[in-house]
C-alpha cells in the first residue's frame, strides 16, 4: 500500500513542497513572499501538475503550523484545510523542530508512532 504524501512548509524564508509516491520524492523551493504566497494555490497545484500527481490521489498532506510568519503559515493551512474538505485527504500538522536535517520522510514515521494527529492543526506563530 503506497502512499502518496504532500509536504508543504511556509514557515522559513522559503516556501518548500515535497511530494513522496512510490520511493520516488520531489520537491521544489520557492521565496516566501507576499507575491507567492498569494499564488500558493497555483504554486502547489502546479508543483502535482509537473509531477503527474493528481490531487484526488494523496492520501495525506503534512503542514508546517510554526514557528514562522503568521500570514503563510495562516495561508498554508487556509488551503490545506480547503483540500482537506473538498477532497476528502488526511492532513497533519507537525513543527519545524520535528524535522531535523531536512529529512521531512521522518513525518510518516511520527504518525506511525501516533506523534502527530490527523486533522489537528495547531498553528505556532513567532514574534
Amino acid at each position: 500500500n503506497i502512499m502518496k504524501n504532500l509536504i508543504i512548509d511556509t514557515a522559513t524564508d522559503k516556501i518548500f513542497l515535497k511530494i513522496i509516491n512510490n520511493n520516488k520524492e520531489y520537491n521544489i523551493k520557492h521565496d516566501n513572499s507576499r507575491e507567492n504566497f498569494d499564488e500558493l494555490v497555483n504554486i502547489i497545484f502546479n508543483f502535482l501538475y509537473q509531477n503527474n500527481i493528481n490531487l484526488k490521489e494523496l492520501d495525506n498532506i503534512f503542514v508546517n503550523q510554526g514557528p514562522g510568519k503568521y500570514t503563510s503559515i495562516r495561508s498554508a493551512i487556509s488551503i490545506v484545510k480547503a483540500l482537506k474538505i473538498s477532497n476528502k485527504i488526511n492532513i497533519y500538522g507537525y513543527y519545524s523542530t520535528q524535522i531535523i536535517d531536512n529529512n521531512y520522510d521522518i513525518l510518516t514515521k511520527l504518525v506511525e508512532e501516533g506523534r502527530l494527529t490527523k486533522n489537528f492543526i495547531k498553528p505556532k506563530y513567532s514574534n
